[in-house]
């Protein structure tokens, strides 16, 4: 886990004032959290580089150019690992993730706009995966189930009611009008098909 540290202690490891580390937040040179800390890791960062253009030359003077070594400085990863909360959903972990930090300077919108990504390349991999289907398409497939079900059973008692009242020695068409009644008030108290898919497991 990052270590967050405070404005001062920022300032105080990188041996300016506090001022210079307030100014380079503004300008999104620098990246607080929900909280107002710094990640630790941007110590030491190129922040500061147009800050230490008269540090840096004095130092190049004094130095022996034929004994540098080239180091490449990286800029230090501070986006925060993307987590939905217990009992929360993807577009509320979405929605708090966007509005942790207003007004946003450049580094956080990156920072926003890398968890949206990873939010919808994990929508679009459940998708894929078949796991996540949409739900007009639930609803569609739930629909014409539905349908088909109350179809057969509507056809289902002129195509039984001959072969009950051979069995039983009545007039066929009389089954078959006695099945039917029965049938559509079943039919009539199940209704219309529906079903919450906002409900969870």
């Amino acid at each position: 886990m990052a270590e967050l540290i405070t404005v001062r202690e920022f300032a105080r490891r990188e041996q300016c004032d506090e001022k210079q580390v307030r100014r380079g937040i503004e300008k999104g040179l620098l990246v607080k959290d929900s909280s107002g800390l710094l990640d630790a890791t941007q110590v030491g960062g190129p922040w500061r580089k147009t800050n230490r253009r008269g540090r840096d030359s004095a130092a190049a003077k004094a130095a022996d150019t034929s004994n540098n070594v080239r180091t490449d400085v990286r800029t230090p990863d501070v986006r925060t690992p993307l987590t939905v909360e217990d009992g929360e959903t993807i577009d509320e972990a979405a929605m708090r993730i966007a509005l942790a930090t207003a007004p946003f300077p450049r580094a956080e919108a990156e920072r926003i706009k890398e968890n949206y990504l990873a939010l919808l390349k994990k929508l679009e991999f459940e998708q894929k995966e078949g796991s996540l289907v949409e739900l007009a398409l639930a609803e569609r497939v739930l629909f014409e189930a539905s349908r088909a079900a109350r179809d057969s059973w509507l056809n289902w008692p002129t195509r039984v009611g001959p072969l009950v009242a051979a069995d039983l020695g009545l007039e066929a068409d009389r089954v078959t009008e006695v099945l039917t009644g029965y049938v559509h008030q079943q039919i009539d108290q199940l209704g219309d098909p529906s079903a919450d898919f906002t409900e969870q497991s």
